[in-house]
């Protein structure tokens, strides 16, 4: 097995010699449900409580043909109450799916059989802080995470690990493969929980840089009322663990509050050393960052391994299926770490300038999805999650497979048109991404 790879350059980008091709695709319905039976009560909103949506927030390998997904905060299309910016009090989750490669006879050189196996509710054995109305599953030692916005604690700013608020949208599997780390928006929080039970493990403490103080139910007030730390609903969306299973790395989607927030040009990757919980900052340059005076408001969605050093890195736009308008930016980008400075003492724009990671663009999606006969109007807005997969024989040779999964928001249809969660499956060579080391997981 291995897979993919993206080169990242910083000012000027510039682009791979050869690009991965679509080999497989998959559209899994977003009107079904899934197997979290207990949750399927009506939500504030009057969405059902297990509708089996917003899977590719986060994507993982996990061995063989067992790919985890992972939805974010839940439901959120019907606005029901402008405190708590439509949230609800979704219980938060991960799924396990077997996802298996079949030799295609038309079309494709592969189709992807799909089985959902089980859903996995996110749980605390301590007491966590809620408003209102407590979950109903709750029980001694047993007290659920959700993602309604109001549940935090306002006199412990955002990264107090009390919170019950929840916003998942990163996910990988550990080198043993019994646990799993998530990271999430609302805190930043980055947790550790066990994969079988759903059980928080351990809380990691990330830099108090990253925190904002002013906390609100809604993102707007908590944008208004904060010089620093993470923007509202644009925290920690991606996460990645290097092949020896020691390292969690994580990316913002924007740029924190003292760096200038959502129209400045560098987000903040943090390592995160599993077993001393040691944090080393670097900076990265959004290529997608627009204007002062019209911002495209470019974001990270996803970051996974190459290898130690080097990472694939999802930097989007917001257009495309489930948010109108023709997708143009969507790309996979090479970073590399090694000799990379390390910011975490430095603030503000300025200070990051000349400091960020090189970057080269490996994979544009967009061009990609339509040479793989995927027409303009059903590419996804929301290519939120990447992983690498197993490897396949294609020609007669090794392939490797990098696969790359779509946030529907929960939303089956869009004005009267199916609105999947799509999962793409891109084959590619060796000499495609020299250095690839896959994860080390345990059989």
């Amino acid at each position: 097995m291995r897979s993919l790879i993206v080169l990242l350059a910083l000012f000027s980008v510039t682009s791979a010699v050869a690009e991965p091709r679509l080999i497989a695709a998959l559209d899994i319905d977003a009107s079904r449900h899934d197997l979290a039976v207990q949750t399927a009560g009506t939500l504030e909103d009057g969405v059902s409580g297990n509708i089996l949506g917003g899977l590719g927030s986060g994507l993982a390998y996990a061995g063989g043909d067992a790919f985890l997904m992972l939805p974010d905060r839940g439901p959120n299309a019907a606005p029901y109450d402008v405190s708590v910016d439509n949230t609800t009090r979704y219980y938060n989750r991960f799924h396990s799916f077997r996802f298996q490669l079949e030799p295609a006879s038309t079309g494709l050189p592969f189709t992807v059989k799909e089985t959902l196996e089980a859903t996995t509710l996110l749980w605390s054995p301590t007491a966590l802080i809620y408003k209102g109305d407590v979950p109903a599953l709750n029980a001694a030692g047993r007290f659920y995470f959700n993602g309604r916005s109001d549940q935090f604690d306002a006199a412990k700013g955002s990264i107090n690990p009390d919170n019950a608020r929840f916003d998942p949208e990163g996910i990988r599997v550990s080198a043993d493969g019994k646990s799993v780390f998530v990271s999430d928006e609302y805190g930043p929080y980055l947790y550790q929980f066990d994969r079988a039970s759903g059980q928080r493990l351990k809380s990691f403490a990330l830099p108090a840089k990253f925190a904002a103080s002013h906390l609100s139910s809604k993102g707007e007030d908590e944008i208004a009322g904060n010089n620093s730390g993470r923007v509202a609903n644009k925290g920690m969306e991606g996460l990645a663990i290097t092949p020896d299973g020691r390292t969690l790395v994580d990316i913002m989607q924007s740029p924190l509050a003292q760096d200038g927030g959502t129209r400045a040009p560098y987000v903040r990757i943090v390592t995160v050393d599993i077993t001393s919980g040691a944090t080393h900052e670097y900076a990265y340059c959004l290529t997608n960052v627009g204007t002062v005076e019209k911002p495209k408001y470019a974001g990270i969605s996803e970051i996974v391994a190459v290898n130690d050093h080097q990472f694939l890195v999802d930097e989007r736009d917001g257009k495309g299926r489930g948010a109108g308008g023709e997708p143009v930016f969507k790309k996979l980008f090479l970073i590399d770490l090694k000799g990379a400075a390390d910011v975490s003492d430095l603030s503000g724009a300025e200070a990051l300038a000349g400091k960020a990671v090189t970057k080269t663009v490996f994979l544009d999606m967009v061009a990609a999805l339509k040479a793989g006969g995927v027409v303009t109007d059903a590419i996804p807005e929301k290519i939120e999650g990447v992983t690498f997969g197993p490897d396949v024989t294609l020609n007669g040779g090794v392939t490797y497979t990098l696969w790359i999964a779509s946030d529907n928001d929960f939303l089956s249809t869009i004005e009267g048109k199916p609105n999947p969660n799509s999962v793409y499956v891109f084959g590619f060579s060796d000499t495609e991404l020299p250095g690839y080391v896959p994860q080390m997981l345990a059989k």
